[in-house]
């Protein structure tokens, strides 16, 4: 089988890889040299991911029999759809179904005319003389996001980056001359508790959960720092995480058949990845967001754990709407990645720092190394640009033991870079922990759900106890 993979970071990197052990020939569009594409991929072809008819015309003259787009820019530009129409099935949806992602104030619409109550107050400004007056009439804590892409660097949270809603308004008209915010904003009740990540395989057969992730998005340790695509993530070995019980991660669930159900109802066919950006709060999970794509770096765990297999089939099945879930095995165990990043990455990014990379010890440490965006020195060196380097993924059967593999696994790497250490260590898990138990103390907040703290949340003892888990 031939898979053509669209993008050039981590995330295809890693796509590309699971295609090469299934025994299946990889093509490559990216805009960027990937090194870890270029040495896996028959043909790479050298484009912007937004060029949907070079990509369609690339995908018939190597004969792909099927495509998997990683970026939300690719679906944005609709490559999925010249795909399909070059007669190409693609893991992704087309560009009117991928609004779930591209367009905020659509998301929120949609699943409020099908009755989808799990997701904050909201309200859509569509005229920058109203801003003011939307701000001062909504009430707090709130939070400011452009109504299209901004690659998660967008949002503006009451507590976190302003404080008064004057500053907030401010802030926001900032935003509204940057790419996304073009489109307008949306004003949203700011939500308490902790995000999770869940993604699933959509196809005309039903949709198809996969493990649970939490994604770290502040660019400095203890959370602080300005928003990013996304530092690391960890996943737990039960594919729950340590504050989350299956019951919350079913309800999780049903959102996202919600609004694949209400996207049908439109007209819109789904075949692809849905991911939920959801709060655990006290009144159970809300959504934050739907990106129409693996995320990443949540991609990175998910697929380290699917087990030996036709990871080839899997994508052509999903792509051809003819999925069964006999294909989706995932291993139990723990995962935890974390992002090598240019110093400053999150404001002002130093450009051009030369990485050193040591791969044969890394992998000796028991964890695997992805590309991001770097562009190729030669002899095992790399150069950063503004965004995200190289992703350290480590696997153990806890997290905290993970996330210290990957710590150690850092040692390898040399030259000037950051990397956030504190992603899922004991202390950090421990702290999130005592944060959900706040949350859910009797008279913090009325919760008509069980405390998913509580002793019965947890996986039976066949799994390990919490703390052996974390």
């Amino acid at each position: 089988m031939r898979i053509l993979v669209v993008g050039g970071g981590a995330r295809e990197h890693i796509l590309a890889e699971m295609c090469r052990r299934a025994e299946a020939t990889v093509l490559a569009a990216a805009p960027h040299a990937n090194p870890g594409l270029e040495k896996i991929a028959e043909a790479c072809f050298r484009t912007p991911v937004e060029d949907a008819a070079g990509i369609a015309a690339f995908a018939r003259l190597k004969r792909a029999d099927v495509a998997v787009i990683g970026p939300e820019a690719a679906l944005a530009a609709g490559v999925a759809d010249a795909l399909r129409a070059a007669g190409v099935p693609v893991v992704g949806p087309d560009r009117a179904a991928a609004q779930i992602e591209t367009s905020k104030r659509f998301c929120r619409e949609l699943l409020a005319r099908h009755g989808v109550t799990a997701m904050p107050r909201f309200q859509g400004i569509d005229r920058l003389e109203d801003l003011d007056a939307a701000i001062a009439a909504f009430p707090e804590p709130f939070v400011v996001k452009p109504v299209g892409l901004t690659g998660g660097k967008g949002v503006l949270v009451q507590g976190s980056d302003f404080v008064t809603k004057d500053e907030g308004a401010r802030l926001a008209r900032r935003l509204w001359g940057i790419p996304g915010g073009s489109d307008g904003l949306v004003l949203e009740e700011r939500l308490d508790g902790e995000e999770f990540s869940l993604m699933a395989f959509v196809t005309d057969s039903g949709v198809y959960p996969l493990p649970v992730v939490q994604d770290y998005k502040r660019a400095l340790e203890g959370n602080t720092g300005g928003n990013t695509g996304g530092m690391g993530s960890y996943s737990q070995r039960d594919h729950l995480l340590p504050f989350l019980s299956s019951a919350e991660r079913d309800r999780a669930v049903d959102v996202l058949r919600q609004a694949v159900n209400a996207l049908r109802s439109e007209g819109q066919q789904y075949r692809g990845v849905l991911y939920g950006g959801f709060m655990l709060t006290a009144a159970g999970p809300k959504l934050i967001e739907f990106n129409a794509r693996f995320g990443d770096p949540e991609a990175l765990n998910v697929l380290t754990l699917y087990e030996p297999g036709n990871f080839a089939e899997l994508l052509h099945d999903v792509a051809t709407g003819t999925l069964q879930e006999s294909l989706l095995r995932f291993r139990r165990r723990a995962t935890v990645v974390k992002y090598v990043v240019p110093v400053g990455y999150g404001g002002a990014p130093q450009l051009g720092a030369t990485l050193e990379y040591d791969e044969p010890s890394i992998i000796d440490a028991g964890v695997s190394l992805y590309f991001g965006t770097v562009e190729p020195a030669g002899g095992g060196k790399v150069q950063l640009t503004a965004s995200r380097g190289l992703a350290l993924v480590g696997e153990a059967s806890a997290i905290w033991e993970a996330s210290e593999r990957v710590n150690e696994a850092l040692k390898f790497v040399h030259g000037s870079f950051y990397a956030r250490r504190d992603i899922a260590t004991k202390v950090d898990l421990d702290r999130r922990m005592e944060r959900v138990r706040q949350l859910f103390a009797p008279g913090a907040k009325p919760s008509p759900l069980p405390l998913s703290v509580s002793p019965a949340a947890f996986p039976p003892a066949s799994h390990g106890t919490a703390e052996q888990l974390i």
